[in-house]
């Protein structure tokens, strides 16, 4: 009996799946247990503190190092050597390199994704851009228009919570930012360029282009379709739902675009997300959890989940099916994954950026705070909590 913790409505409909893997290799049994989103790290943690955790996990891929500093996962470069299946160029690179961990493959992507821009183009139109904006001034300039169109109106060109650490990050890697410094043991986010980028974004508060955060717009699909915003940033998650709301007259004046980019690069970079599948170290059933990852991996069980649920195949053949070549709104989510990148791979980054950079950019467009000593306080407060990474570090030498 082969134990798989899944995720949320992944867990719900990769049970659809099993039967055809159990009747390929009789005497091996799938058992699914579902864990909630919210609580899966905890519950996972636990189990591996107690020696009961599963054969196989769905594991988000910022997730990876954590359990791989841990020793809970293992190393899967020799079993991806020997497989006919899973191969690293069969994926984007970017999303393969979520994975790996000081030469170590530590999980197989499974979905994949990623944050771009979705767009009014009658709005963009109206402002002078046939196209959507492929780099910063661009960008700015946009945004800049259609604020002057809506005279007195409350209304947003776009949309940058500061309560959304995300495009913070993305825009201080295209702009060339290390993250962290040091080994990834120190802060490094009042280097001028993570400092260009996050000017620039705050920039959007104090010209009002953007509302402050996530308290003034409670339903984003209505925002952009009664044009209270017009871009948004975020990931595939969302065309669903963009699809039931702008229909009818609404349903040709909205798209999907890869982000721009810091100059002349375009696509701009954006973050490699998304959920692999990863074997524990104390299952007692590798091999076949290794066949139910490689049968997870096909392409047509890929499109499947993909039918089922709109997560993103993570294998680059399953983008030629018609069901997502022909899809519109796709097109540029396969244009941004071929510039895609990995954030830093410590079990630290998701407590920097969640507990530390959100409270920072919001003191910063609240003018509480200046640029320079908001992220220097930022830093500080990274260096507090990488304190045991530079320690382990200093053992090591």
């Amino acid at each position: 009996m082969i134990k798989f913790w899944a995720m949320g409505s992944e867990a719900e409909f990769v049970t659809k799946l099993i039967p055809e893997f159990e009747k390929r290799n009789p005497g091996i049994k799938v058992h699914v247990q579902q864990i909630p989103w919210t609580a899966a790290q905890e519950k996972l943690i636990t189990a591996f503190a107690s020696d009961n955790t599963p054969d196989i996990c769905q594991l988000g891929n910022t997730w990876i190092p954590q359990f791989a500093s841990l020793n809970a996962i293992i190393d899967l470069t020799a079993w991806i050597k020997n497989s006919n299946l899973i191969k690293k160029e069969k994926y984007f690179e970017g999303i393969w390199e979520t994975n790996v961990i000081d030469d170590k493959v530590y999980g197989i992507p499974w979905y994949i994704d990623t944050r771009l821009i979705f767009y009014r183009t009658d709005v963009l139109k109206k402002a002078g851009y046939d196209n959507p904006p492929r780099n910063w001034t661009e960008l700015y300039d946009a945004c800049k228009k259609i604020k002057a169109s809506y005279k007195n109106e409350e209304k947003y060109p776009i949309f940058l919570p500061v309560n959304e650490w995300a495009p913070f990050v993305i825009f201080g890697l295209q702009a060339g930012a290390e993250l962290l410094k040091e080994n990834n043991s120190r802060g490094n986010f009042s280097s001028p360029e993570f400092k260009e980028a996050f000017d620039y974004l705050i920039s959007f508060h104090k010209e009002k282009f953007t509302p402050f955060g996530i308290l003034q717009v409670t339903n984003i699909y209505q925002a952009v379709a009664e044009e209270y915003l017009s871009i948004y940033i975020s990931g595939p998650w969302n065309i669903p739902e963009f699809k039931k709301w702008m229909k009818d007259e609404l349903a040709d004046k909205w798209m999907t675009a890869p982000l721009p980019g810091y100059d002349e690069e375009y696509p701009g970079v954006s973050l490699a997300g998304g959920s692999s599948l990863v074997i524990f170290e104390k299952s007692l059933h590798k091999k076949e959890a290794w066949k139910f990852i490689e049968y997870l991996s096909e392409v047509e069980k890929q499109l499947e989940i993909y039918k089922m649920i709109n997560n993103l195949p993570a294998l680059q053949e399953a983008w030629e099916n018609p069901v997502i070549k022909n899809d519109k709104y796709m097109k540029a989510f396969y244009e941004q994954f071929l510039n895609v990148k990995a954030t830093p791979k410590i079990p630290e980054w998701e407590q920097i950026v969640f507990a530390k950079l959100q409270q920072y950019a919001e003191f910063a467009a609240r003018g509480v705070l200046s640029i320079d000593e908001a992220l220097k306080r930022l830093d500080e407060d990274a260096d507090k909590i990488l304190e045991k990474r530079r320690w382990l570090l200093s053992q090591s030498k």
